[in-house]
């Protein structure tokens, strides 16, 4: 029956291993008296036996003629162990450096660069996962519909509280205020540090420390949340935070009032105007800040005759260039 082999995972062969346990039972032994205990030849013992020393398996017995002794098992064994680690250690070390000189060679694969997420609590998933894990800055185009639930006060306490948490400038598009509860979230962002500018938002689109970038798969606006690409350094991430950039220095700064409006004469002619820039109609601009749309008529018609302007859309373009939305 054969040996069950011991030493295979060490690096040994059968017939060094068979060598070395006749050496274990016999004793000190010529070459002769071991090639009888594993019937094999002299001369096949003769060709194993410096294989068998750099193992550290057996060495040499002074005198003639030439005797050998094996290794006592536990300091054998332990040689064995140290040489396959460092095998090991340099494997690793070989395949970082592999690894290295492939993406020199190639680059990034477009499966490395490029992930799809399929769904609308997945997209709300990983855009929030996008958003935890930024230290430095986050960049936003904020246009409607939306993944995440903006009314979630514990989430946006959390976001506020954490951390280290990243400075976000953020450019929102007239739509993004038609949506209910939208201006009362993006003044709590305000407040808790967030640079909000208004302009025209071709894309949603969110970056996070210049690394990782997140944006709707499809262009249809209906479907614009029910999946979203992510995209990991490359020239596509570089060119959407050049577009980002453009966009901002375009855009007009958005100026909201941090306190909550108790009083409708009382909702500050920033805020009025700053809406009236983004080209946001009477009636929307009345749901946003609380005010009836009489009340928004009056308001804009004050402003618009304080200011010379011939349009409300006019007033807008003067309070920007005026600087009376205050960056």
């Amino acid at each position: 029956m054969a040996q069950r082999r011991l030493l295979e995972g060490l690096g040994v062969t059968v017939a060094e291993e068979t060598a070395y346990r006749a050496l274990l039972r016999h004793g000190p032994a010529t070459l002769s008296e071991l090639a009888a205990e594993t019937g094999s030849s002299a001369a096949a013992i003769r060709r194993m036996l410096p294989r068998l020393e750099d193992l550290g398996l057996i060495s040499r017995v002074a005198g003639r003629p030439l005797r050998v002794v094996a290794t006592p098992p536990n300091i054998a064994i332990d040689i064995l162990v140290a040489r396959r680690q460092e095998e090991l250690t340099h494997s690793r070390a070989a395949a970082a450096l592999l690894a290295t000189e492939v993406a020199e060679r190639s680059g990034p694969q477009p499966e490395e660069v490029l992930e799809v997420v399929s769904g609308r609590d997945a997209v709300a998933r990983r855009y929030l996962q996008l958003e935890r894990n930024a230290t430095r800055e986050m960049l936003v185009l904020v246009h409607p519909p939306y993944a995440v639930d903006i009314s979630d006060d514990q989430e946006n306490r959390q976001r506020a509280a954490r951390r280290g948490a990243p400075v976000t400038r953020g450019i929102y598009s007239p739509q993004a205020f038609e949506y209910p509860g939208m201006l009362a979230h993006t003044r709590r962002a305000i407040a808790d540090g967030e640079q909000a500018r208004l302009g025209q938002v071709p894309v949603k689109l969110a970056v996070a420390d210049a690394r990782t970038a997140i944006l709707p798969l499809v262009s249809d606006e209906d479907r614009a949340v029910e999946s979203a690409l992510v995209v990991h350094p490359s020239a596509l991430l570089d060119a959407l935070v050049g577009l980002f950039e453009t966009l901002w220095r375009a855009a007009v700064p958005l100026s909201l009032s941090t306190e909550g409006l108790k009083e409708e004469p009382h909702a500050p002619d920033a805020e009025v105007l700053a809406l009236l820039a983004a080209g946001m109609k009477d009636d929307a601009i009345a749901r946003q800040l609380g005010l009836s749309p009489r009340t928004v008529q009056r308001r804009v018609q004050v402003l618009c005759e304080r200011l010379g302007a011939r349009t409300r859309f006019h007033a807008g373009f003067l309070a920007a260039g005026q600087d009376m939305l205050p960056r």
